[in-house]
């Protein structure tokens, strides 16, 4: 009545089993449908994937050529401004929003650099009342940077606050006071909107 059944017995009941596909737990004492493999069998599978598989000096070079095919896709996104694939720094519509509102003003800062040609050229002529305006122009081109910042900062802080009320706006303010620091046509992902366009 206890016997345990004989090899023979336990084969066939193996192979009546029907194949279950399913993601439910199988019981451990029901048969799986299919005899274990032997050792020799399983390290010989093994060995033949290993075999197919590519060397390493050409895994590297498929590994460069799929990066030379990504920083490109990326190049184009911050060319056009797709989406898909942007930086993780610069993905997202709250992201977009800041590059758009910077975008459609003038700041001063984006002039930082001209001014400061200027200025440096000013200071360097050894006339007395010219160093002096270089000097009085570099306080006032840093007061105006500084106030403007300021003004970008709160005035975006408030519409990030109206438009995204739930989403993470974390970092969202100083990415677009960098964006402000440089340059319009210099810009990366390239300026989608106007100058006095809302965005």
């Amino acid at each position: 009545m206890f016997r345990s059944r004989s090899k023979d017995e336990k084969a066939q009941a193996a192979d009546k089993a029907p194949v279950n596909f399913s993601k439910q737990p199988r019981d451990p004492q029901a048969p799986k449908g299919r005899p274990t493999p032997k050792r020799s069998e399983a390290q010989s599978q093994r060995r033949s994937v290993a075999n197919t598989s590519m060397t390493r000096k050409e895994a590297a070079k498929r590994q460069r050529e799929e990066r030379r095919a990504a920083l490109e896709r990326q190049r184009q996104a911050l060319a056009s401004g797709d989406e898909r694939y942007l930086p993780a720094r610069d993905k997202g519509p709250v992201r977009r929003f800041a590059r758009d509102f910077v975008d459609s003003r003038f700041n001063i800062a984006e002039f930082f650099l001209p001014m400061a040609v200027v200025i440096l050229v000013l200071s360097m002529v050894r006339v007395a009342a010219l160093q002096n305006i270089a000097l009085l122009l570099w306080l006032v081109v840093i007061v105006l940077i500084v106030l403007d910042s300021f003004l970008t900062a709160f005035r975006l802080k408030k519409q990030l606050n109206e438009r995204f009320a739930g989403e993470n706006k974390r970092g969202a303010v100083a990415y677009a006071l960098m964006r402000s620091l440089q340059m319009r046509r210099l810009r990366l992902p390239k300026p989608q909107v106007k100058r006095g366009e809302r965005p």
